[in-house]
């Protein structure tokens, strides 16, 4: 599978996040689409960590999936789905490989799981997500950009990822896949994708000495009609 298994030592010792990020609650609100019941609208998320981005949408009455590879982590979402009388096909699995029909899906949402596996996996998820998606579905993707500090903290691999070490001001500790501009243009071909939006984020923390960037990509794509 590929995970980084330092997640689940994190989920394991209950670092969860209970809240859905600003950008995928705007993302849903405006994507999604409006001419059918949101029950009929299927939402999925890859790595979606203890699924907070999901837990909003269900309440929000839609249809939600999500896929992730820490066991602890979709145990702890499956107990508040339930607290909650909330419905969610929730399950550990591998985003290389989804185990779902072709074209089943309105919207996608990576928020920062892509970002963690090397240049092949990633190549391997986006082309399965194009290929559960519906046609004119959109696509969320949030990496982490090459202009984030931790690029320079860390110890680059050949495999695309850099390794974080542990004592890193910029950026946790484990491994982590820094996304070029051209990088995205090799991931979203034009004959595939139609690019909606493309917005580097930037802030900079400017309390210490060495001013730390931490950056990243908000990129929206729709799977254009073959």
């Amino acid at each position: 599978m590929n995970f980084d298994r330092s997640w689940e030592e994190i989920y394991k010792a209950g670092r969860f996040q209970r809240y859905p990020w600003d950008s995928v609650v705007s993302f849903v609100f405006r994507y999604a689409p409006r001419d059918v019941p949101r029950e009929s609208v299927r939402i999925l998320e890859v790595g979606c960590g203890a699924a907070a981005n999901l837990w909003f949408a269900a309440r929000e009455g839609f249809s939600v999936t999500g896929l992730e590879g820490s066991k602890s982590a979709i145990s702890y979402a499956k107990q508040r789905f339930k607290e909650d009388g909330l419905t969610g096909d929730l399950h550990v699995g591998d985003f290389t490989q989804l185990p779902y029909d072709n074209e089943i899906f309105d919207l996608v949402i990576d928020r920062g799981a892509l970002t963690c596996v090397n240049d092949s996996a990633m190549n391997s998820a986006i082309s399965e997500i194009y290929r559960v998606m519906k046609p004119n579905a959109v696509f969320h993707f949030n990496p982490y950009a090459d202009s984030h500090s931790g690029l320079l903290e860390g110890v680059a691999r050949s495999d695309g990822l850099t390794e974080i070490p542990v004592g890193a001001k910029s950026a946790n500790p484990g491994l982590i896949n820094f996304v070029s501009r051209k990088r995205l243009d090799q991931l979203f071909g034009p004959v595939q994708w139609e690019i909606i939006s493309i917005q580097r984020r930037e802030d900079t923390e400017m309390s210490n000495q060495m001013q730390q960037i931490h950056a990243e990509w908000l990129l929206l794509a729709r799977k254009r009609i073959s």
